[in-house]
């Protein structure tokens, strides 16, 4: 009974996770890969990418849960979302920063699984260096481009991008072009115009890339996850509203304890995650 009870909670958790998982993967400056590493899926998303027939039967039962969420939380809160982060944008981001924030001691954990050495510390402190100055870049970027088919294969280009290298938002990159809006509507509406080239151009972009960046860490895990915990901080910081805590007493306290319940929250499920036992 308790082993069912377990398996019940798990189910419930990766579904719970995917929707996380959807909704901040439309939230400005979150990335869906970001997410994937703090509940600690990224590298089973990644071996699936890398070779889907090898891992089909191994894999998709565990993760189907959480593309379900994942979907669920993409397409279905998403209008939910827009109007929160409309109505309180401010303490939206501060929620999913507290939430990354609260998961930064368990990825420190999972990234020293196979020990630590000065070039593991190096490789953090170079991508959050090189991370952090490209996407100060981007937010200083004014440049408006009127959506078409080869802009959209650009756009399912970033969607992948920011499941394959954690830390690279799509909505990061394409706000500053003006392509964030009509991408995240036209998914929302089901517009083919925008769902054929958005999936090719990621589909393309996953093809290319994911084996590479698996055999990355197959090779260099120690060097590759600590690279991984300098871009989840950088993009982090990029997105806390630091201008909203000046805006007076009531603002700040909202901020402050909107990132107090993503900490505690993130925390909780750290420690729930560790108490689940392990499926083999």
């Amino acid at each position: 009974m308790k082993e069912k009870n377990a398996g019940v909670l798990r189910l419930v958790l990766r579904v719970l996770q995917g929707m996380v998982i959807g909704v901040g993967a439309v939230l400005p400056g979150i990335s869906g890969g970001v997410l994937c590493v703090v509940f600690g899926i990224y590298k089973p998303v990644m071996e699936l990418l890398s070779s889907p027939f090898k891992k089909f039967k191994t894999h998709v039962p565990k993760l189907l849960p959480v593309i379900i969420g994942g979907a669920l939380g993409f397409l279905g809160v998403a209008k939910v979302l827009a109007f929160f982060l409309e109505k309180y944008p401010d303490q939206s981001v501060c929620l999913f920063v507290g939430l990354i924030g609260g998961m930064l001691p368990s990825l420190f954990r999972e990234a020293g699984e196979q020990g630590r050495s000065k070039g593991s510390w190096i490789s953090m402190v170079v991508a959050f260096c090189v991370v952090l100055a490209l996407l100060l870049s981007l937010n200083v970027l004014s440049v408006t481009i009127l959506p078409s088919f080869g802009w959209y294969l650009f756009c399912g280009f970033c969607i992948a991008l920011s499941i394959i290298a954690p830390g690279m938002s799509f909505s990061t990159l394409l706000m500053p072009l003006g392509l964030y809006t009509p991408l995240v509507d036209g998914i929302g509406s089901l517009d083919l115009g925008v769902l054929a080239p958005a999936g090719i151009g990621a589909l393309v972009t996953i093809l290319c890339l994911a084996k590479a960046i698996d055999a990355l860490f197959t090779h260099f895990y120690s060097f590759a996850f600590h690279a991984i915990i300098g871009i989840v901080i950088a993009a982090t910081l990029v997105i806390i509203p630091f201008q909203s805590f000046t805006l007076g007493a009531g603002a700040a306290a909202a901020n402050v304890i909107c990132l107090a319940v993503g900490v505690i929250a993130a925390l909780a499920l750290d420690k729930f995650n560790q108490s689940v036992p392990k499926e083999d």
